[in-house]
């Protein structure tokens, strides 16, 4: 019997966030996936330097991709440094992999990095939501609720 998974992901060190996927995406689930990295990526990643704003996620061929993730080259790397934007396998279970590409194939929903983080023992984790596009309509709705909350945060603290 399989262990039940924690609510919430246990992030130790956030490398890189994707703010805007919450605007512009409804976020349906998250999974934690694990990312099949080399050697000067983990330590590029470890100095804090990476970004996953242009970047997605794909299944192929029954394996999950990170698509255009940006992990500059390490600085102190030789000639065997890795490419910035080379396409990273996730680390799913098949179970997981089965029902992303089920969701991706017939609700035509995306695949897109939240965020990249180091967990409490030191591995590489990336935070992936399977989400469906808000048209524009939702994203000026989003800005209402948010404004609204904002006002609403002040007033409570005006009056005590």
């Amino acid at each position: 019997m399989a262990r039940p998974k924690p609510a919430t992901f246990d992030k130790q060190k956030t490398v890189a966030d994707n703010r805007r996927v919450r605007f512009d995406y409804h976020v349906e689930e998250t999974f934690e996936a694990g990312l099949a990295l080399q050697g000067t990526e983990v330590k590029a990643l470890r100095a804090g330097e990476a970004s996953i704003k242009e970047s997605y996620a794909e299944v192929r061929d029954g394996q999950v991709w990170l698509i255009n993730a940006n992990i500059p080259e390490y600085s102190h790397g030789n000639r065997l440094n890795h490419e910035p934007r080379r396409p990273r396998k996730l680390l799913l279970h098949a179970r997981e992999i089965e029902k992303l590409f089920g969701a991706v194939e017939r609700k035509g929903m995306t695949l897109v990095p939240l965020s990249v983080y180091f967990n409490s023992t030191g591995r590489a984790k990336v935070e992936l939501a399977l989400a469906k596009g808000k048209q524009a309509h939702d994203k000026r709705q989003t800005i209402k609720e948010r404004d609204w909350k904002r006002d609403k945060a002040r007033l409570m603290r005006e009056k005590g």
